[in-house]
Formats: structure tokens, C-alpha cells, sequence
């Protein structure tokens, strides 16, 4: 089984003050981990680390991607190379369509990889497909990218984004959060049917009810920037029922 991402002994800092802490976590071709911890444990500083986010100083340890140093590429680079971020907070950005700026990553994406661009005609039957699983209007994917949306619209727009690219290790940080029923039911299944042998996905949440529907292959829980213990999805039941007071007390 190829690795993936390797985590080795990470330690991050912001404004000098220690977020993560001799994190250790390797992630293989095909499977899916879960990540689970209370509030301000360090869970969406360790995604943010992974898309090359700046502010972040990596006090100590490395990170391998592809048994390649992670840590010597750009945003870009690594986007390229297949790592994909479904972001807590989807940032609006004026001026840019959602259909836009998905064809000009897929563009960006393919000829990194040595590909020639979609035709035209074949990247709207493409987009229009995959809008329409996510109960997606037509009309929306002209508007500016996640301009007005509500939350449960731009988690939407992020799942599109990436059934579109189809990354290699795509990281999801809380997609589920601010979804109603419906909504969570329709985002958690085109996450669903994005999983294959070939691809690996890293799902921060705070629901067991994603971790149902998504069933990982190993939960880890994190405190305070490490995490302190591991198992499969008898971890998230037990969260569940009883919150984190065990692990924080341990």
C-alpha cells in the first residue's frame, strides 16, 4: 500500500505560542482518517499547515507527501499535486464565478499532471452532472464564488469543487458544520462518492453523524495538538455518548 502523507514529529507554532505538538500521523493510499477534539485543540491549524497556509511556523519535525518534503511547496504546488482543502469558513471572492474558478484549478491541475485541458463542451457536461447530484441550480455557478451564499450553500459549492478536481488526499474541515438535514445528507454522499482505492481523504468534524455516513477507517482523537489516542469507528460512538472528559482528564 503506497503512503501518502506522512506527519513526523510536527510541531507548529502561531505568534510563538505552540498549537501543535510532536504530531505523528501517516495516512496511506485509500484509506480515510478521522479527527475528532474539542474546540481550540489544534484540528483546523494542522489542515491550514497541510494546504501551505501562511502564518504558521513549523517549529520542528517534517512532513512527506508522496515521499516527497511537503513543506518546500507553495499552495499551488501542492493543490497540484493533489491535496485539497474543503475549508471551515469558504472565503466569497468577488469578481470571480464559481464555474470560473473551478475550470481555471481543473486547468491549472491538468497541465501540471501533463494533460491537455477539457474541451469546452466536455467541461460543462462535467459540471453540470456533478451540480446537479449536489442539488446545485445551473444559474449558480455563474454567480460570483460563494458571493451571498449561506453556509449551506458554500459547503456545496466545496463539495463540487471537489467531486470537479477529484484530489489525491483531500482534507475536509467540518464540511458538515452549518448543513441542515437535507443538505448534510446530499454533501456527505458526493464526499461519499468521491472515495476509491486510489484516493485518501483526512475529515476533521465534531458529529459522529458525518463518521456514520462516511465510515473512516481510523478515528484519532486530538487534545491539545497531539493526538492521544487511536482506533476505528467504536472511537467516534464512544465520543458520542460521552464528550472528551476522559481524554482530557488522561
Amino acid at each position: 500500500m503506497k503512503e501518502f502523507l506522512n506527519i513526523n514529529n510536527l510541531s507548529v507554532s502561531v505568534d510563538e505560542k505552540n498549537i501543535i505538538n510532536n504530531l505523528n500521523l501517516k495516512i496511506n493510499q485509500g484509506e480515510i482518517h478521522a479527527i475528532m477534539g474539542p474546540n481550540g485543540s489544534g484540528k483546523s491549524t494542522l489542515s491550514n499547515v497541510l494546504a501551505g497556509k501562511d502564518g504558521y511556523s513549523i517549529t520542528n519535525g517534517n512532513i512527506s507527501f508522496c515521499e516527497e518534503n511537503l513543506l518546500e511547496f507553495s499552495p499551488d504546488e501542492r493543490a497540484n499535486k493533489g491535496i485539497f482543502l474543503a475549508f471551515q469558513y469558504p472565503v466569497e471572492i468577488p469578481g470571480v464565478t464559481n464555474i470560473n474558478f473551478i475550470k481555471t484549478a481543473l486547468e491549472s491541475k491538468r497541465e501540471f499532471n501533463g494533460l491537455d485541458p477539457l474541451k469546452p463542451g466536455d467541461f460543462l457536461k462535467l459540471i453540470k452532472e456533478k451540480a446537479k447530484v449536489l442539488g446545485i441550480p445551473e444559474d449558480r455557478l455563474k454567480r460570483q464564488l460563494n458571493v451571498g451564499f449561506s453556509g449551506g450553500e458554500k459547503k456545496r459549492n466545496e463539495a463540487l469543487q471537489l467531486m470537479m478536481l477529484n484530489p489525491s488526499l483531500a482534507i475536509l474541515d467540518e464540511t458538515d458544520s452549518g448543513l441542515d438535514v437535507d443538505a448534510f445528507k446530499i454533501v456527505a454522499d458526493a464526499v461519499n462518492s468521491t472515495r476509491s482505492k486510489e484516493n485518501s481523504m483526512l475529515i476533521i468534524t465534531h458529529y459522529q453523524r458525518l463518521l456514520e455516513r462516511i465510515c473512516p477507517d481510523f478515528v484519532h482523537v486530538f487534545v491539545n495538538g497531539s493526538i492521544i489516542e487511536s482506533g476505528g469507528p467504536s472511537l467516534a460512538d464512544e465520543i458520542e455518548k460521552n464528550g472528551y472528559e476522559r481524554f482530557n482528564n488522561g
